[in-house]
């Protein structure tokens, strides 16, 4: 049986319970969904298959979750490289950036030639929250992930794609398919249409929170942030 999804309204009332009766902070979520991102980065992307990852953040929480992964993946070993041409002035992002600063992690404008020189990209520049066109700079920039042979992992969602209806029929997001995606807490109804490899990472609800949200929880092992699923929603 298929993992049930998560829709865009009900995924918003989610994170708006955790952070609420949850007693969840933002920053909180947010460590827990970079962490979660990493730990898939490690497993499609060991270090000896090689350590350039360039993450792709867009101005609102997918991308924070980006930055967060970026710290965590520096210190396992890879060396990030930051794309986020649009920082939010958020106190809570502007900490996020200077910690990666803090370790030189380099932030770059020219998306196309750190392209050529990265083993990995994470995208992390539009997540559930999306709709409507896609603004610039990122047109170019999707187009430019659609077009990789480089994998591309999504985070949540792949960048441009509607959260309930899937991929876009027009636009730069026409034809973008990651390589993987992995979806935070739970799937979102646009996984229907993904071909990749699927991950679950969140690993923070509670049974009476995921009962309420008639969600799965999947069957995480060990320390493990993340489980890999198949297209009907089993563990791998």
């Amino acid at each position: 049986m298929a993992l049930r999804t998560l829709n865009a309204k009900n995924a918003a009332a989610l994170d708006k319970e955790l952070m609420s009766d949850g007693a969840f902070s933002v920053d909180q979520l947010m460590e827990l969904a970079g962490l979660a991102v990493s730990q898939v980065v490690y497993q499609l992307q060991p270090l000896q298959k090689g350590r350039r990852v360039l993450v792709a953040c867009g101005p609102g929480n997918n991308g924070g979750d980006g930055l967060v992964a970026a710290r965590h993946l520096w210190h396992y070993g890879y060396q990030p490289t930051m794309y986020y041409p649009k920082q939010s002035k958020n106190e809570l992002y502007q900490r996020l950036s200077k910690q990666l600063k803090d370790l030189d992690i380099p932030f770059t404008e020219d998306f196309d030639a750190a392209l050529k020189q990265t083993d990995h990209v994470v995208d992390s520049i539009f997540g559930f929250s999306f709709s409507g066109e896609v603004r610039e700079p990122f047109p170019k920039v999707i187009e430019a992930l659609r077009d990789t042979k480089v994998p591309v992992l999504a985070v949540d969602a792949p960048s441009s794609w509607n959260i309930e209806d899937g991929p876009p029929d027009s636009g730069p997001g026409k034809g973008f398919m990651p390589e993987a995606l992995i979806s935070l807490t739970a799937p979102k109804p646009l996984v229907q249409w993904f071909k990749g490899r699927h991950f679950i990472g969140g690993r923070f609800l509670s049974k009476a929170v995921a009962e309420k949200y008639d969600l799965d929880v999947p069957p995480y092992q060990g320390i493990d942030q993340i489980v890999e699923v198949g297209t009907e929603g089993q563990r791998l």
